[in-house]
């Protein structure tokens, strides 16, 4: 409603109506009487106040008067519980002493039907709070404190559900640079006039059961529906600028007109600085809020635009004048105007986004800081987290909003174009539904419902916020804006996400680390948030059990969302500085020459470039392991997340130490054995895992201990295999652009490459003093040469005198473990190495006749497997040379030179 001039009225005064006071009301009317009849009859000098009493006063009786608000709502109709009590002689301190010494006395509560007098806050705090109630509150006095805008005392008490304000009456003086004034006992006349306006000017008397309208114009006014001041309008303001807050507050909620020549006033530049100066912002935020919570928070809003006051009320007054952002008022009153059509006409917006009155309330306050909607965003002081958005500090500063409220406005600037762009994203994917888009699918369950759980419980009013500033934005689309964000928001409700905020997931952070057996930590709110993502797309699904069996199986679709989740947000993040450079985003080898990295005379720790190896950061490692054996059972996703899972395990194989090395090892083994030859073929990773994987062979002793060398070539071994037979699959893709002869060609040299550089190389290496080592090599050899096959045979000259130097010494004496290695080794080499047996039997035979005969008198279980593994091998040998040479006839002559080998070479 615009404010409107003032309306002509009759020159007869209208007569003082009649009052019918309630039966609480009458009661308490009663009571208050006879308090003043005791005080009359009985002074008493007690109770100091800051008020100096006139000498003419001190002789006159009791007079009591109810003033205000409670008059005018009264003369309305309206019920109020408020009641402020005006007495002529005395402070309201000293009356409320006095009130208290009279109930006190014995049989005087009664008289009232009243009961006790409250002892304690506690009791204090419930007392009088319904008119049921037998109680009496205790006395609260309210010191003068003119810096907060408090200029006299005031004493509180609850009587019968009535909260009651006791004061005196008082006149005021004026200073021209505070808006404190010097109080003073007053007559009825100068309390009067002292007031805001004459609606609220008039009083009732208790002792005479009268209204009075000692400005002559309350009655006038309140049939006229204005708003005006007892004295001249420049001066009222002047004395008290923020008078100029309360007459728009009493005209939003009375509906009534302010007078033209106030309305002068409160635009006068003067007025608007002292309101700036002088008022407390504690004050202007109580008054701005019970506007914005009052019955037309619009029209509140509505003369604070018409009447230029927005910069003066919402600014931050920490901030100096000429440093503060100006806030763009174009187009507000059009933002203020639809918010009132869309609430005042119940539309499906209002349905949705208002649903009482808090959220109303909270609907106009976001609208009076749609103005500073494009403020830049302050920066933030070295080392120090960013400020909130300047239309949160103008609430927070400017009108002490509540941290609820500054919080609220600060989430919905933050949010606006977020929620903008969905509404957007929704609509032009409900229009043209067949038409691709990238990124998420904006009208899905799963994607709403966790936009909503990131905005959170107050969604609807950052929504409202969006909506708000999108009018204003595009003035000329204010309908289509409406048609879009009701057509948002419906759909949400539809599919029954209004209330994701509050869903709880299916599992909670400590089932879910143990479902993946991996160390709590920060990353399970993220991962929580893939659980709820889930289970919005899936409503149905409630077993919990069932979900974590998922986890743990990873098997399904939560599975699948959860690898997608570490790999980009958890781990991708740790592994960023530390990414191999020979790898490119999409996860191919990166073509030409690479540059060295840039030098740098500052020192990191690894805590920087290596967040992953930090004991804060342990579910990383945990977690990638999840995800390698999770795509075991999910092969479809391999390729997808191709380019997030290869980059970690190549940085882990490239690290210094061991431990990480051979994790990296163990990883590329698992991802190798489930790589489709095709990708690897087309990255061009192969040679990239090669050139990661083989110099691990080179860890050798004495520059790596002999217990980190095992380890690590126990599963640099395996990796490399795997790698072979990715890289160079036995059923070639059609996809290929290499024939059967050319990969046959490259698997032959690529593993003869692994045997000469591993195992060769290795056991020369280490000799007879690393024999735990040399049983690794062996070990290892062995699917080697039944890789290699047949082809084998070229290293027969190395691998038979590589193998007899452990099995035939007898002069030092080597584990049963190691030998058994070296054993099994040795039938690998006859099996493959068959058609050239026939020429190399001599040397088998040497290695395993001296082997035998040096544990031959042993029998521990290791010993016994030993001579089992070597009978094997003999009779290996002896089908190998069938029809090659007469075996058994050979190995008579070695029976006859030594009976130990009868047991050897029994068939």
């Amino acid at each position: 409603m615009a404010p409107a001039l003032i309306q002509e009225v009759e020159d007869d005064p209208v007569p003082a109506p009649a009052v019918e006071l309630t039966e609480v009301e009458a009661t308490l009317r009663r009571l208050l009487l006879d308090v003043a009849k005791y005080v009359d009859s009985s002074p008493s000098q007690d109770g100091n106040s800051q008020v100096k009493l006139p000498e003419e006063l001190a002789s006159q009786p009791i007079t009591l008067r109810f003033t205000g608000g409670w008059v005018r709502d009264k003369l309305l109709g309206v019920e109020s519980h408020d009641i402020d009590v005006a007495i002529n002689k005395m402070t309201g301190y000293q009356f409320g002493l006095r009130l208290k010494e009279y109930l006190e006395q014995p049989g005087n509560l009664a008289k009232y039907g009243l009961e006790d007098i409250a002892s304690n806050d506690k009791q204090s705090a419930k007392a009088g709070a319904t008119d049921k109630s037998k109680t009496v509150g205790g006395l609260h006095k309210i010191e003068a404190n003119p810096e907060k805008s408090k200029h006299l005392e005031t004493t509180t008490v609850r009587i019968l559900g009535l909260d009651i304000d006791l004061v005196n009456l008082r006149k005021e003086t004026y200073s021209e640079d505070s808006r404190n004034p010097q109080m003073e006992f007053g007559t009825p006349e100068e309390d009067a006039m002292r007031r805001d306006a004459t609606v609220n000017a008039m009083f009732y008397n208790v002792n005479t059961q009268t209204i009075e309208d000692f400005t002559s114009r309350g009655f006038d006014d309140m049939a006229a529906k204005i708003i005006r001041t007892p004295l001249e309008p420049y001066q009222t303001f002047k004395d008290d600028p923020l008078r100029v807050l309360r007459l728009i507050r009493f005209a939003s909620r009375l509906g009534y007109s302010i007078d033209k020549e106030a309305l002068v006033a409160m635009r006068d530049q003067d007025i608007k600085d002292a309101l700036r100066r002088k008022i407390s912002r504690e004050r202007v935020g109580v008054e701005m809020e019970k506007a914005l919570r009052g019955p037309d928070p619009h029209e509140a809003l509505k003369l604070v635009y018409s009447l230029e006051l927005y910069e003066t009320i919402f600014s931050d007054p920490t901030v100096e004048l000429a440093k503060h952002y100006t806030p763009d008022c174009e187009g507000w009153e059009l933002c203020i105007d639809r918010l009132r059509d869309v609430l005042s006409e119940e539309t499906p917006l209002a349905e949705l986004l208002v649903r009482d009155k808090e959220e109303r309330f909270m609907a106009y306050q976001l609208a009076a800081m749609v103005p500073y909607r494009d403020a830049p965003q302050p920066s933030a002081p070295p080392g120090r987290k960013p400020p909130p958005p300047v239309a949160a500090l103008v609430a927070r500063e400017g009108v002490k909003a509540t941290n609820k409220v500054s919080d609220t406005v600060a989430l919905a600037v933050k949010t606006q174009e977020e929620v903008s762009s969905l509404v957007d994203q929704f609509n032009e994917r409900k229009r043209r539904p067949e038409k691709p888009f990238e990124g998420d699918d904006a009208t899905a369950r799963d994607v709403l419902g966790m936009a909503i759980r990131r905005w959170g419980t107050s969604w609807r009013s950052l929504v409202m916020y969006s909506f708000l500033v999108d009018t204003v934005s595009h003035p000329e689309s204010t309908k289509a804006i409406e048609r879009n964000y009701t057509s948002f928001l419906q759909h949400l409700q539809t599919i029954s996400v209004l209330d994701a905020y509050s869903l709880k997931p299916l599992l909670d952070g400590k089932a879910l680390a143990k479902a993946l057996n991996t160390p709590p930590g920060p990353w399970m709110k993220d991962a929580l948030d893939v659980v709820m993502a889930y289970q919005l797309r899936n409503p149905d699904t409630t077993d919990t059990d069932a979900a974590i069996e998922a986890v743990k199986q990873k098997r399904g679709e939560l599975p699948s969302a959860l690898v997608r989740h570490f790999l980009k947000l958890t781990i991708r993040p740790l592994f960023q500085k530390t990414k191999p450079k020979n790898v490119t985003e999409a996860g191919r080898k990166r073509e030409g020459e690479q540059l060295p990295p840039k030098l740098s005379m500052q020192s990191t720790s690894e805590e920087e470039t290596k967040p992953w190896k930090s004991s804060h950061q342990t579910h990383a490692l945990s977690l990638l392991k999840w995800v390698v054996s999770a795509l075991h059972e999910q092969t479809g996703l391999i390729e997808e997340v191709w380019h997030l899972v290869i980059p970690p395990i190549l940085s882990m194989i490239d690290d210094w130490e061991v431990k990480y090395k051979a994790l990296g090892a163990i990883l590329s083994s698992n991802i190798l054995q489930i790589t489709p030859p095709i990708l690897l073929e087309r990255t061009g990773l192969g040679e990239v895992f090669e050139e990661a994987l083989v110099p691990c062979l080179s860890y050798l002793p004495t520059i790596t201990p002999e217990d980190e060398a095992i380890e690590l070539l126990d599963d640099v071994y395996p990796a490399l295999l795997a790698l072979s037979r990715t890289r160079y699959p036995k059923n070639i893709p059609k996809e290929s652009r290499r024939d059967d002869a050319e990969i046959e060609r490259q698997r032959t040299k690529f593993l003869d490459m692994i045997l000469r550089k591993g195992v060769f190389y290795g056991s020369e290496h280490c000799g007879l003093q690393y024999p735990r080592l040399q049983g690794v090599t062996f070990r290892h050899a062995v699917p080697l040469l039944n890789e290699i096959g047949v082809e084998s045979v070229k290293h027969l000259k190395y691998t038979l005198p590589m193998l007899n130097s452990i099995l035939s010494p007898s002069f030092i004496a080597m584990p049963p473990e190691t030998l058994y290695s070296a054993t099994k080794a040795v039938q690998a080499v006859i099996v493959n190495g068959w058609p050239r047996m026939s020429e190399h039997r001599g040397e088998v035979l040497k290695g395993i006749t001296m082997c035998w005969i040096n544990v031959e008198g042993m029998s521990d279980d290791a010993t016994e497997e030993l001579k089992r593994g070597l009978k094997t091998a003999i009779e290996i040998l002896r089908a190998a040379l069938k029809d090659q040479a007469d075996f058994d006839e050979e190995t008579k002559v070695l029976m006859d030179a030594d009976t130990r080998l009868k047991c050897l070479f029994k068939a």
